[in-house]
């Protein structure tokens, strides 16, 4: 592992590429369990005075428990070369196999949470609120006809970015 701290506001990666074309990595709990899912919906910015993430989590998503149970979570944006990594953890489940090993991925255990030796960028983030989207709420109704066909409505998790590690090649 060749990490080292930076500062957030130093971070050197574009959120619209990072999240939407490259993806991430969104994951929760610790060296006793974890589990981690693809993501390519997300943003990064300030809220209540502090740097924040912002993640949406499906209810059926596993990663989930671990997001309730943990006040911690980490985002992840994976060196070049790990796209069917994630497009696996994006489509199996942590409930039926280990999919981290299967998806050739080292977890590391960073700030009493879990993050990955492959990493490029991994942000570190402690829980400030969690919502739901309310469909009442939607003013496009283009959203919830596309979206949540399912009426599976994403939980979205604010946090506090803690702790920016970059690898250092």
């Amino acid at each position: 592992m060749s990490f080292h701290a930076i500062d957030p506001k130093a971070l050197a990666v574009n959120p619209f590429s990072a999240i939407g074309d490259e993806w991430l990595l969104l994951s929760a709990g610790d060296a006793s369990g974890c589990n981690t899912m693809t993501a390519s919906w997300g943003a990064l910015g300030v809220l209540w005075g502090k740097n924040t993430a912002t993640c949406y989590v499906r209810p059926t998503r596993y990663t989930r428990e671990f997001m309730e149970k943990n006040s911690l979570f980490t985002i992840t944006v994976l060196k070049e070369g790990y796209r069917d990594a994630l497009a696996l953890c994006g489509r199996v489940s942590g409930r039926d196999c280990d999919k981290i090993a299967k998806a050739g991925l080292h977890p590391v255990y960073l700030d009493g949470t879990v993050g990955f030796e492959e990493a490029r960028l991994t942000l570190v983030c402690r829980k400030m609120a969690v919502s739901r989207f309310d469909p009442a709420e939607f003013l496009d109704a283009e959203i919830d006809a596309r979206w949540y066909p399912q009426k599976d409505y994403h939980y979205i998790y604010y946090g506090e970015i803690l702790k920016a590690y970059a690898d250092e090649a």
